[in-house]
């Protein structure tokens, strides 16, 4: 709850590739429906909540949040209709790689359920290995993107983070794409400037001061955009693979208070979990642990993207079912029949994770629950005795599936799809095993549908798979999932008009950059600039900026850096202490910046009344020098 969104490490985005064969007319209507469409997160854990139509995923964002469900639906179909225009004749590669220390098991008690044959088959307790898809135009032979898959948790950034951030996946996605711009059009160069040179920009960087805020159009920051979508780019996305229980803190997990190592099997320090977390490669910097494991698989997908050679050819084909999970009858070896369950959470759900622990009190592998939970849990709603015995064993701590006040808690109605690029069959699916939901981790403890949830998931993909083998399609009825858009509760506050204080504008300096001893700045170090400024919820500037670093180059201003940029960091707040708004934008000098002349642009809106227009603003900092 205390999770709120307080700025922006780099923006989120959507990234979409199409696929298709030479017959299929390129036209829009019905051509891309939710038979033929995969959307995929990347799975970070610090991103904007409240999009999701179900209670038990928006408690903590105080419901629905509308504003994050439209960017999120809008960037998708953007990035499909940018797709779409942009489709030519092409070839597609495949390759796989292993990536190196990029995800440890945050479990490895409930691995060890699994049985010693199935362990056998594999060299360590995740997978490791990596998938790449190259696109290129078979034309021009230039490169068009690739796709890779892999397994690791996006929690690099910890629970104590309250800056918007694409995590591990989508650091890998920036370094990968600058990579091949970097190589495509030298656009990323480092330069080397003398020192009698460096005296001159030092000279030039204290004549221009800062600039009040002035006003500005609704569409403003978008010419800031450093890297604008307005033709055809390299895209690189990293999607999530079968992560489970696989961490990006490979360093291990340790007790807060004592440096020990967790207790093995329940990840707690003497049964407190809160006090067991896990650490990244660059503890205790969560932001250096983000780039490294970032960095490890950008650089893995370059090895496998410059080696790929082995070409797919073949059908495309798909088949995509909805399926009400709750009640799934599963034919198990020997005939017999077990079925799936109403979803359900368990009291590993709350005791969290070593990337995130929950509350005090649960412990990850608890089959008990005490009574004073149980209490509060039953004054929600009293699991039914069928739910208590199909979850075994696990113990139901809120049974999510039999709560529809004021709507349903979980979803019921789920998708299964299968997509295939002539060898390469990609699956849609979530699950744990039924070894590991014995222990009741927290994954287990996650695995809403009951034990059998994985064994429904194998019977009915190997429905699909016979019918896409066979040539058949699926006939109906179909289900669908519910539309609750109509009573979706949205209890969070819109945001009140914002005010400078006497005298300022917004847009104004509060605090301008101090300037460095000697005058410069170097690499790695972290000038910073403080604005008056609005909630930045009035408008997300989408395609635009709140923040940037802009370069002198002559006697012009050329935006270098934005709040797409894993270096620059954008702040929002309210002082306490007088109530006016407050951005902050911080630059930590990346070392490809080239010497020169740099200054902070802000642009933002605000509003008088609920009802009234937006209004733009903007500001720029003092300059100085970074050499």
């Amino acid at each position: 709850m205390e999770q709120n969104t307080a700025g922006i490490h780099f923006r989120l985005r959507a990234r979409a590739f199409i696929v298709a064969e030479s017959s299929q007319g390129a036209r829009f209507g019905d051509l891309y429906t939710q038979e033929n469409l995969a959307i995929s997160g990347t799975h970070t854990h610090a991103g904007p909540g409240g999009y999701l139509q179900y209670v038990v995923y928006s408690v903590t964002s105080l419901g629905f949040i509308k504003q994050s469900f439209d960017a999120i639906v809008t960037a998708i179909e953007q990035s499909i209709v940018q797709a779409h225009n942009n489709l030519k004749p092409g070839s597609v590669f495949l390759n796989t790689g292993d990536v190196e220390n990029a995800g440890i098991n945050r479990s490895p008690s409930a691995y060890l359920f699994n049985p010693p044959e199935e362990r056998a088959k594999y060299p360590t307790d995740v997978d490791t290995i990596m998938t790449l898809v190259k696109f290129l135009d078979s034309k021009s032979q230039t490169s068009l993107g690739a796709f890779t898959w892999f397994a690791t948790h996006g929690t690099s950034m910890s629970r104590d983070n309250k800056l918007v951030s694409g995590d591990n996946k989508g650091a890998a996605a920036r370094f990968f794409e600058d990579w091949f711009n970097l190589i495509s059009n030298k656009s990323l160069s480092t330069s080397n400037t003398k020192s009698s040179d460096i005296k001159t920009l030092i000279e030039k960087a204290q004549t221009i001061k800062a600039t009040g805020g002035q006003p500005c159009g609704k569409t403003a920051s978008q010419g800031f955009k450093v890297r604008k979508n307005d033709g055809l780019r390299f895209v690189g996305a990293f999607c999530q693979s079968n992560v489970g229980d696989v961490t990006p803190n490979v360093l291990g997990a340790f007790c807060t208070d004592t440096g020990n190592s967790c207790d093995f099997n329940h990840s707690s320090c003497n049964g407190n979990d809160q006090l067991c977390v896990g650490r990244g490669p660059g503890y205790p910097d969560e932001i250096l642990s983000t780039k490294i494991i970032g960095e490890r698989q950008y650089q893995k997908a370059v090895e496998l993207f410059n080696s790929a050679s082995d070409q797919l050819s073949g059908k495309i084909d798909y088949r995509h079912t909805y399926l009400n999970f709750t009640n799934i009858e599963v034919e198990l070896d020997g005939n017999t029949i077990v079925k799936t369950c109403p979803a359900a959470l368990g009291p590993g759900f709350a005791a969290g994770t070593t990337d995130g622990p929950g509350v005090f009190g649960f412990q990850q592998g608890d089959t008990e629950i005490n009574e004073m939970w149980k209490k509060l849990r039953d004054l929600l709603k009293e699991p039914s005795q069928y739910q208590v015995d199909c979850q075994q064993p696990k113990a139901v701590l809120l049974s999510t599936g039999e709560m529809f006040k004021p709507y349903a808690w979980a979803p019921a109605i789920l998708p299964i799809q299968i997509l295939r690029l002539g060898k390469l069959v990609i699956l849609s699916v979530p699950g744990a095993t039924f070894e590991e939901y014995k222990q009741q981790r927290y994954e287990a403890a996650s695995t809403i549908y009951g034990p059998y949830t994985l064994s429904a998931y194998i019977q009915e993909f190997k429905k699909l798979a016979k019918a896409m083998a066979t040539g058949q399609k699926l006939t109906g009825p179909f289900l669908l999932p519910p539309d609750l858009s109509s009573v979706q509760l949205s209890l969070l506050l819109d945001p009140q008009g914002d005010l400078p204080p006497p005298g300022k504008k917004l847009g104004d300096i509060n605090q301008d950059v101090a300037q460095p001893k000697g005058g410069s700045f170097k690499k790695g170090d972290k000038p910073s600039a403080n604005f008056y400024s609005a909630n930045p919820r009035y408008d997300l500037l989408t395609e635009g900026t709140f923040a940037g670093v802009e370069m002198l180059q002559g006697e012009r201003w050329i935006p270098a850096y934005d709040d797409d940029d894993f270096s620059l960091f954008f702040k929002y707040k309210v002082d306490n202490t007088t109530f006016y708004g407050l951005a902050t934008i911080e630059w930590e000098i990346p070392e490809e910046a080239a010497s020169g002349v740099y200054r902070f642009r802000h642009f933002g809106s605000s509003k008088k009344t609920k009802d009234s227009p937006n209004e733009y603003f903007t500001g720029a900092s003092s300059a100085f020098t970074v050499s």
